[in-house]
């Protein structure tokens, strides 16, 4: 396997500020816990214009009676929705409780497979995507190699045929690696620590792999050292010089990002060398323990077969 995320150990260490005024997750879930509350976020959600009226909102949820819309709305006041001068609109908390629904998140089950680019480094059969339990992977039809599974909300698979699902997971994938490489964790914010070990447990299949480990959630999102360089400039411009875009290059189709085939790892330096090969010239780039580019090389073979460093 590739890639993927973990999510934290039932006893993992409990993590985040205090905070005096904040209410408890149980509380919080539980004013959930209503038609009407849901209705009503719904309905600020999908209203045009923010803030909104007391009796606009009322309006739109098509409830009659005032006062139980009064309670119902009064539950969700300071925590998911606030009230102004003008109505009310969105705290961060209800947008991202409406976002969830929208995605699917608690609500969908899906399961399915479709055909994707590429074919597997092992055996070189087609490869395909396999959606369920939420998460997005790309597997081998022939060998089940896997290139990397991770979360992908079921929202994301609606009004979208198969090429456009493998899109928007391969550009999901770098966003997530992006922000987690920039030291952001992508589910809570928090801050993320990078670590580039030996796969002693077999977690991916590889020898060495990057884990980027959020120190507030626990969230871990596993891949190999290739993975976090689909946005470096130099790989980036040495792709475009010999006539490949790797923006709108699927990061599966890639052998140096999914596998550590080209990979070379050395302990006592922490540092560890990511080999790219195109059109007989290969793209050597050094990185160290915290994913930092350090130096990177150039390499042509020559027509006698020997190799030759390029400036």
């Amino acid at each position: 396997m590739s890639g993927s995320e973990q999510s934290p150990e039932s006893d993992g260490p409990a993590v985040g500020p205090d905070v005096d005024d904040g209410l408890p997750a149980a509380e919080a879930f539980a004013l959930l816990g209503n038609e009407t509350r849901i209705d009503i976020l719904q309905a600020l959600w999908r209203a045009p214009d923010h803030p909104v009226a007391f009796s606009a909102l009322r309006k739109r949820v098509g409830m009659r009676d005032s006062a139980q819309f009064n309670y119902h709305l009064s539950k969700l006041t300071d925590h998911f929705v606030r009230s102004t001068d003008d109505g009310y609109e969105f705290q961060y908390a209800g947008e991202k409780v409406v976002r969830a629904i929208l995605a699917g998140t608690f609500t969908d089950r899906v399961s399915l497979e479709f055909p994707v680019a590429g074919e597997c480094f092992e055996c070189g059969a087609a490869l395909e995507g396999r959606y369920s339990d939420e998460r997005l992977g790309v597997r081998c039809s022939a060998c089940d190699t896997t290139y990397g599974r991770y979360a992908f909300p079921p929202g994301g698979l609606r009004d979208r045929s198969d090429a456009e699902v493998a899109a928007a997971f391969d550009q999901r994938v770098r966003h997530l690696h992006c922000l987690a490489a920039d030291g952001v964790c992508p589910e809570c914010g928090g801050r993320v620590a990078t670590e580039i070990t030996p796969d002693d447990d077999d977690r991916l299949d590889l020898d060495v792999r990057v884990d980027h480990t959020c120190q507030q959630c626990q969230h871990t999102i596993s891949s190999p050292v290739g993975l976090s360089l689909l946005d470096d400039a130099t790989v980036v411009a040495f792709h475009a010089e010999h006539g490949v875009d790797l923006t709108s290059t699927e990061h599966w189709t890639l052998d140096w990002c999914v596998t550590d085939q080209t990979t070379a790892y050395d302990p006592d330096r922490d540092r560890v060398s990511v080999g790219i090969t195109l059109g007989g010239e290969t793209l050597t780039v050094t990185l160290d323990g915290d994913l930092r580019v350090v130096d990177t090389e150039r390499r042509c073979e020559g027509a006698d077969g020997e190799s030759a460093a390029t400036v």
